[in-house]
C-alpha cells in the first residue's frame, strides 16, 4: 500500500508541474523583455519622386527642370550628355547634380474656339485638331474641349482615335467667346487631377468677349504657375467679322430695297465686341504670353507652312525631354524669384526651358510604392515663370 501511495503522490506532483508550465509559457511570449516588431509608421512624411513631367520641384535645395533641345528645324536632339549642358541661376553657374533623358506619354487638351468669329474657320480648326490626333502614340491621351458662350467637354482624356475624331466633329459654332474661362477650366479643373506631362493646344483667334470666371491677367498667372505647356494655334478672323465681304452694315440689293442689313454681331468699337483691331492685337499679345510663360511656342495658322509638321514637332517635344537638377549655391528664400538660364555646348541648337521660379512652400505628398530608386526625392514645389531660353 505504501508503494501505491508513493506512486499516486508522484503522479500528482507531475500533473501539477505540467499545469504550471502551461500557465507560465504564454506570459513569457508576451513579456516586457520581448517586444513584437513595430509596424512601419504611416505618419512619416515621404518625399515626392521627381516626375518626368513639366514640373519644377525642390527638396530643400535640389532644383529639377525639364529641358527641350532642338535643331534649327525644330527636331529634337537626342544624343546630348550631361557635359553638354550648363545651368546658371541669377548669372552664377551651377553644378549639375542630376541628369536624365526622359521619354514618356503625355496628356493634351485640344481646346477649340467655336465662337461666331471662327464660324468661317471651323472646318479648318477641326481638320487641324484631327491632324494633331494623328500624331498620337498608343499611350498618349487627348481630351477635347470647345468654347463659345459656354465651355464644354466633348471628350475626356482617351487614346481612342475614333472617339477623338467624333468628338472634334461634334463641335458646333455658337455665340460669344469665353476664351479665358476655357483656359482657366482646363488648368484648374481638369489638369489638376491629371499626373504626368500635360499640354494645351489652343485653336483660337485670341479674342475674348464674355468670360465671367477668369481674366487675361488671372489666366496668365495660372499658366505661369502651372506644370503644363500651352501651344496656341492662332487664326486671324479679323476680316471675317469686320471687313469685306462681311462688313458691319451693307445695303441690300434684294428687290432693290436699299435698307441696311445688320451684321450678326455687335457694332465694332464697343467694349468686348470682339470686332475691333485693338481687341485682335490684344489677343495676339495674350496668346504670345501664354506660350512664353509655359515654355512653349505660338503658331500662326495662316502663315505656318505645314500645321501637320508643327503638330509632329509639338508631340515630339512633349514626349522627349531632358531632366536636369542642381543644388543652388545660394538657397532660395520664401517668395524669392530666381532666374534660370540653360545653355548647350553645341552650335545651331534651340533650348526651351523655364527661365525663372518663385520659391514657395507646398504640402508634402505621400510616397508611392512604385517609386524608382536612384532618383531624387523632392518635397517642395516651385511656382515658375516659364519662358523659352533663347538659343546661344
Amino acid at each position: 500500500m505504501k508503494k501505491i501511495g508513493c506512486l499516486l503522490t508522484l503522479l500528482l506532483l507531475a500533473s501539477f508541474a505540467l499545469d504550471s508550465n502551461a500557465q507560465v509559457r504564454p506570459r513569457r511570449v508576451g513579456s516586457a523583455n520581448q517586444q513584437p516588431p513595430s509596424a512601419p509608421s504611416k505618419d512619416k512624411k515621404a518625399g515626392e519622386e521627381v516626375g518626368e513631367d513639366d514640373v519644377v520641384r525642390i527638396n530643400t535645395t535640389l532644383v529639377t527642370i525639364p529641358v527641350s533641345v532642338m535643331d534649327r528645324d525644330g527636331k529634337y536632339i537626342p544624343d546630348l550628355r550631361k557635359e553638354d549642358f550648363r545651368i546658371y541661376e541669377n548669372g552664377v553657374e551651377q553644378e549639375i547634380a542630376y541628369f536624365a533623358t526622359v521619354e514618356k506619354p503625355f496628356t493634351v487638351a485640344l481646346v477649340l474656339d467655336t465662337s461666331r468669329s471662327t464660324r468661317f474657320r471651323m472646318e479648318e480648326i477641326q481638320e487641324a485638331a484631327i491632324a494633331f490626333v494623328d500624331q498620337l502614340r498608343p499611350d498618349d491621351r487627348v481630351m477635347v474641349v470647345s468654347f463659345d458662350e459656354s465651355v464644354r467637354v466633348l471628350c475626356e482624356p482617351t487614346s481612342d482615335r475614333r472617339t477623338l475624331r467624333e468628338a472634334i466633329m461634334r463641335a458646333r459654332t455658337g455665340g460669344g467667346t469665353r476664351l479665358y474661362d476655357a483656359v482657366d477650366f482646363v488648368l484648374n479643373h481638369r489638369f489638376d487631377k491629371i499626373q504626368g506631362r500635360k499640354a494645351i493646344v489652343l485653336f483660337t483667334d485670341g479674342v475674348d468677349t464674355m468670360s465671367r470666371q477668369a481674366s487675361y491677367e488671372s489666366t496668365l498667372r495660372d499658366a505661369e504657375e502651372a506644370d503644363a505647356l500651352i501651344y496656341p494655334i492662332q487664326y486671324d478672323t479679323y476680316e471675317d467679322v469686320s471687313g469685306w465681304p462681311f462688313p458691319r452694315r451693307r445695303p441690300s440689293i434684294i428687290l432693290g430695297w436699299p435698307f441696311p442689313i445688320p451684321a450678326p454681331w455687335p457694332d465694332p468699337g464697343g467694349a468686348g465686341t470682339g470686332t475691333s483691331r485693338a481687341e485682335y492685337e490684344r489677343g495676339t499679345r495674350y496668346l504670345t504670353e501664354l506660350a512664353q510663360r509655359t515654355g512653349a511656342r505660338k503658331y500662326n495658322a495662316d502663315t505656318t507652312r505645314s500645321l501637320d509638321q508643327a503638330f509632329a514637332l509639338i508631340a515630339e517635344e512633349l514626349r522627349r525631354q531632358y531632366s536636369l537638377g542642381y543644388y543652388p549655391k545660394n538657397p532660395p528664400h520664401e517668395g524669392e524669384r530666381r532666374r534660370i538660364a540653360v545653355r548647350v555646348n553645341r552650335p545651331n541648337t534651340v533650348v526651351r526651358a523655364r527661365d525663372s521660379y518663385i520659391y514657395t512652400s507646398a504640402n508634402d505628398t505621400q510616397q508611392t510604392d512604385n517609386q524608382q530608386p536612384g532618383k531624387p526625392e523632392l518635397k517642395r514645389r516651385f511656382i515658375v515663370n516659364a519662358k523659352p531660353t533663347p538659343a546661344p
